[in-house]
């Protein structure tokens, strides 16, 4: 099929995997959906791709040989241009240290191995909604005042002031380990007061909290 004659409407999605089969897995299945799919077999080629062409989505493998899937994620969201790109990591590994450590470097969900097309396809289709609602959210946003914005958190969700400078920080694209730095807490403790942010805001993402935090700032 010609580059120009591809159903790419539904974005183009990155998998990074060093097993060649579960990249033909999922990347027939997500060809299939209308998605444009970039494939690489580990963290420095993902990378210098992401340079050429910015995915909408990337399903990121945890354990690769090299750079593996968690400094990849970390990597992919020190740069500007590339930190407001999901992540959803691939595991076997659901022990809940690995999935911590998932979501400290930066991803918003996970998928467990061996991998389901049908879940993996579902996923992909929710985050990316959710995305693209935080971006619209994003360039619709007039200025607003800081105060104002903790106050209609705190009024509509019952936030308490740390966990509205987490939510903060989180609809600006930054990982529990950025924030925690900023905030001089541990990660650990950023991921709790997030729980607690989900639960009150009723969401179980970090994108769709963002996208309410933008809401609130745009009135």
């Amino acid at each position: 099929m010609h580059p120009a004659d591809h159903p790419q409407n539904q974005g183009i999605v990155m998998i990074v995997d060093d097993v060649p089969d579960n990249l033909a897995l999922l990347s027939g299945a997500l060809d299939q959906a209308g998605y444009m799919v970039l494939v690489a077999l580990d963290g420095l080629s993902a990378l210098e791709r992401m340079q050429r062409l910015k995915p909408d989505i990337v399903l990121l493998d945890a354990m690769m040989p090299g750079l593996n899937g968690f400094d990849t994620c970390r990597r992919i969201k020190a740069q500007t241009e590339l930190e407001d790109v999901p992540v959803l990591f691939m595991t076997a590994l659901t022990e809940s240290e690995h999935v911590l450590a998932g979501f400290e470097a930066g991803g918003i969900d996970y998928v467990t191995k061996p991998i389901h097309p049908e879940q993996v396809l579902a996923r992909v289709a929710a985050h990316l909604r959710t995305a693209r609602t935080l971006q619209s959210a994003r360039q619709a946003q007039a200025p607003a005042d800081e105060k104002q914005i903790q106050a209609t958190l705190t009024e509509r969700f019952q936030l308490t002031g740390r966990e509205v400078e987490v939510l903060h920080w989180v609809s600006c694209g930054k990982t529990n380990r950025d924030i925690g730095d900023i905030l001089g807490l541990s990660p650990r403790t950023v991921n709790k007061h997030l729980e607690h942010v989900y639960v009150k805001l009723g969401v179980e993402t970090r994108t769709a909290a963002a996208a309410i935090a933008m809401s609130a700032g745009a009135r």
